[in-house]
């Protein structure tokens, strides 16, 4: 066990993992996974779960585990040493599962296994299982002729390349500019722990005045509240034109524009490949949505819903800024600003005094006590006793007891943003639940779920020498509450086998369900008031300022649901009927979009595209749409919830249920099915429509 990565028996050894252990220890496990793959396609006895499947899903699971570590590692503590010993290990990666997506006699075997008797007794799981193997096997190229399968493994090496290529210039791009400010006059409006950090920032580079990067704690709040309308600009066209031809910090070898254009193409060369006429509908084929046409319908028609309300508010700050801060025009870099004073004249309060009461440790601990009471578990921090390695000194680490307090979970929370951490929020995980058979004993234990929960929020400052927490916007509450929704999806799982446990198998339009579920509760106030403390006064969140809060829930609600259906739009066009080799650019495509359904047009120089990560360079493509789509799931589960309640929307019977029948299942069987089993009946769009305050009708 001197390589850290080769060692399975418990939680990962971060802190003596080193690069040049990566490697030896990828080779070592990808030999391992290859002899087991000889060892069964050479038996001759008749395919069953244990001789066949069981012996692939071991060897398979060390190496994700290993890789699952390097690929965390290269995400939140990046450096070129790292990055360059990812990106060399990764072909080999992306070779091996696509071979073995193609292996012709590894799919009879699991044809043989489908249609076996042994098949009719296996349990649920096991059954959905094989199923989306033969599905998958399909997908990735098994029943291609001979001479094409090595240009389709080609294929998907490439792409694998271009898309890690995409997130290292994105990440270089919003770390290679900074702004230096030392006039503090040109600083008014900007919050006083925005500016400590700034300053620290400068200082740490032995400069005097404020340094302001693009990443998201110093960005937004510029946006936000600067009152500098040069400054706001400034932040606003580095960030709008990040890894693009227009980025004069990272040059033209990072922009993402010409990689965007290659990533189109083999795409649509591998969809057509598979008998498919584009990349669309080889992403739904493993989705609830059946079609591209189905999914523009559904995109359509909350367009049209969502349209007349974004004009609305639009029309609100035009008027607001031209009437109240002599703004004849409102230019991209106004509307957070504008948006911003107008939410706070409206409805008498600013994020930034609702950020007071969010302290972090206040945050956690009301989040946790809600799915105690909702899921009968119990959260506590790791003993210090047990050493738990991590990845860096602000990592947290907990684990989750069931009622009884048996270990069922545990998961790492990295909070704040740095350098070395790509931007966003997300969950991933590092161990899945999964049954392990004793061969020797006959007896089984149970392998203990561990998810990673990231975000890139504000860390504790120093004011005054005195050390403040960190401090959240209620939408960074939203944010933590959402991915915190993801992990218990892959925490609270009881399914036993590994390729339905947690959010494994779940359809990528369904997701969101459990993470978007989540949100509701930070617009309870019987949540909000216990999870609350005023960061100076120590008094709880005013009934009255939360009141003001969900008086202003719905502002901008057609805005901020048009822009998402909006980039759903693009996402699915982009895959489905747009031709990458064509006359129309990716730009035009996205400027026609916005003409028929937008009502803000963004500043030419905007390139967007070149930072839409969760399409080119994440798991999204052609399923952009399924934040949409899944919300509407979520607010239906929810509105469960709204009706049992007899004292209050936290009702542990309904949780219960919810648990069961949604978390609990994972991927074993169909999200409908899970879906109409908690609610009762299939989904309708109702319920997302009265929680964004518009007309069902």
């Amino acid at each position: 066990m001197s390589n850290p990565l080769l060692d399975f028996s418990g939680l990962p050894r971060f802190a003596e993992i080193k690069n040049e252990h990566i490697t030896p220890a990828i080779e070592a496990l990808l030999n391992e996974n290859r002899m087991v793959i000889e060892k069964v396609r050479a038996g001759q006895d008749m395919p069953t779960w244990q001789n066949f499947v069981q012996p692939m899903v071991d060897a398979s699971e060390r190496l994700s585990r290993a890789w699952g570590q390097v690929s965390h590692l290269n995400a939140v503590m990046n450096s070129p040493q790292l990055r360059e010993i990812y990106n060399a290990n990764l072909p080999l990666i992306t070779q091996f599962y696509a071979e073995l997506s193609q292996d012709l006699l590894l799919f009879e075997k699991f044809k043989q296994l489908r249609a076996s008797a042994e098949f009719g007794h296996l349990n649920p799981a096991r059954k959905k299982i094989i199923d989306n193997e033969l599905r998958d096997f399909r997908l990735g190229g098994a029943e291609l002729p001979s001479d094409k399968k090595q240009r389709f493994l080609q294929i998907q090496e490439a792409l694998s390349g271009l898309s890690s290529k995409f997130n290292d210039n994105l990440l270089d791009a919003t770390n290679a500019y900074s702004l230096l400010i030392d006039d503090e006059k040109a600083l008014s409006g900007i919050p006083a722990d925005v500016l400590q950090t700034a300053k620290e920032l400068a200082e740490e580079d032995s400069k005097t005045g404020w340094k302001f990067t693009l990443h998201m704690p110093a960005y937004l709040p510029v946006l936000q509240y600067a009152d500098n309308r040069d400054l706001r600009e400034q932040m606003y066209r580095a960030y709008a034109t990040r890894a693009s031809e227009f980025d004069s910090q990272t040059g033209a070898e990072r922009d993402n524009m010409p990689l965007i254009n290659k990533i189109l193409d083999l795409r649509q060369e591998a969809a057509q490949m598979l008998g498919y006429e584009n990349y669309a509908e080889v992403s739904l084929a493993t989705k609830m949505a059946t079609s591209p046409q189905q999914v523009l319908d559904f995109l359509g028609k909350l367009a049209a819903k969502a349209k007349p309300y974004a004009e609305q508010d639009l029309q609100a700050l035009k008027q607001f800024a031209a009437e109240r801060l002599n703004l004849s025009t409102l230019e991209a870099w106004d509307l957070a600003y504008v948006s911003e004073k107008l939410r706070e004249e409206r409805y008498a309060f600013s994020d930034q005094e609702v950020k007071q009461y969010f302290p972090e440790d206040k945050v956690l601990m009301g989040m946790f006590k809600l799915v105690e009471r909702l899921y009968g578990i119990h959260i506590v921090p790791a003993a210090a006793s047990r050493h738990v390695q991590s990845w860096h000194s602000d990592v947290k680490f907990f684990d989750i007891n069931d009622a009884n307090g048996q270990l069922i979970g545990q998961f790492y929370l990295d909070l704040y943003a740095r350098p070395t951490k790509r931007g966003g929020a997300w969950m991933d995980d590092a161990v899945t639940r999964r049954r392990i058979e004793n061969q020797r004993t006959g007896n089984h234990d149970i392998q203990i779920p561990v998810a990673y929960l990231t975000c890139n929020f504000s860390a504790p400052v120093t004011i005054n020498n005195q050390l403040r927490p960190a401090l959240f916007t209620h939408n960074e509450v939203i944010v933590l509450f959402h991915e915190f929704g993801h992990g218990l999806h892959h925490l609270l799982t009881q399914v036993e086998d590994l390729g339905v446990s947690g959010i494994n198998g779940v359809e990528w339009d369904a997701v969101e369900l459990p993470s978007q579920f989540m949100e509701n509760f930070c617009w309870e106030w019987d949540v909000l008031a216990g999870m609350t403390q005023h960061v100076d006064t120590g008094v709880s969140l005013p009934r009255a300022l939360f009141d003001k809060m969900m008086k202003a829930k719905n502002f901008q609600s057609g805005l901020q649901m048009l822009r998402q259906i909006e980039f759903a739009l693009f996402d699915m066009h982009i895959h489905f009927d747009f031709k990458p080799s064509g006359n129309k650019t990716v730009i035009q495509l996205l400027n026609d979009i916005r003409k028929t359904v937008a009502v803000i047009i963004p500043p030419d120089f905007n390139r967007f595209p070149n930072s839409f990560a969760h399409i080119f360079a994440g798991g999204y493509a052609a399923g952009y749409y399924s934040y949409k789509w899944a919300e509407v799931l979520s607010a239906d589960a929810y509105s469960m919830f709204e009706e049992t309640a007899s004292d209050g929307v936290v009702n542990a019977a309904t949780g219960a249920r919810f648990l069961e029948e949604v978390l609990a299942k994972g991927g074993s069987r169909s999200a409908l099915e899970s879906f109409v089993a908690f609610r009762g009946r299939e989904p309708e769009l109702d319920a997302l429509l009265r929680h964004n305050g518009m007309e069902i009708a």
